[in-house]
């Protein structure tokens, strides 16, 4: 009874509701959109659908000894150079001539020099000989001198 007395006293709210109540019903029976509208093509090629890639997750490593780094300090610095030019520019360029792996670049050989010798490099020249070997012309920041290095190595 008190519903009643309610509904009673506010009747614009059930009739708002029964005319969306209707208006639900007619839309659920015939569909809301009645003409579907045909997607515009506007290139000729078609393009698969980009899908989610997710990244791996092994159960188990498939390697089972980690791969050891075959261009270390020691393997990329295979003998400093002895030679009359070599030493001449020890003296007069402040630079060490060094005969390195064929695969090391200069910022490794940078690396190794530093490694080896606690010295600064200032830069690193490179090139490799008629017989295949590559040579490293390593030049020394201005606060190291390269005949107090090539003594502590043993080249002098």
């Amino acid at each position: 009874a008190s519903l009643r007395a309610f509904l009673l006293a506010f009747p614009s709210w059930t009739m708002a509701g029964e005319a969306k109540a209707k208006k639900a019903a007619k839309a659920l029976a015939t569909g809301t959109k009645s003409k579907r509208s045909k997607k515009i093509r506007k290139s000729t090629k078609f393009h698969r659908p980009k899908t989610l890639v997710l990244q791996r997750e092994p159960k188990y490593s498939r390697r089972s000894v980690p791969r050891v780094n075959k261009l270390d300090q020691y393997q990329i610095l295979k003998y400093p150079l002895t030679t009359e030019s070599a030493m001449k520019k020890i003296e007069d360029n402040n630079t060490l001539v060094f005969i390195v792996d064929t695969r090391a670049s200069k910022s490794k050989i940078t690396e190794a020099v530093r490694r080896m010798y606690e010295i600064k490099t200032a830069k690193v020249n490179t090139l490799i000989r008629p017989d295949g070997l590559k040579k490293a012309y390593v030049r020394l920041t201005t606060d190291y001198d390269a005949l107090d290095v090539a003594n502590k190595i043993g080249i002098i």
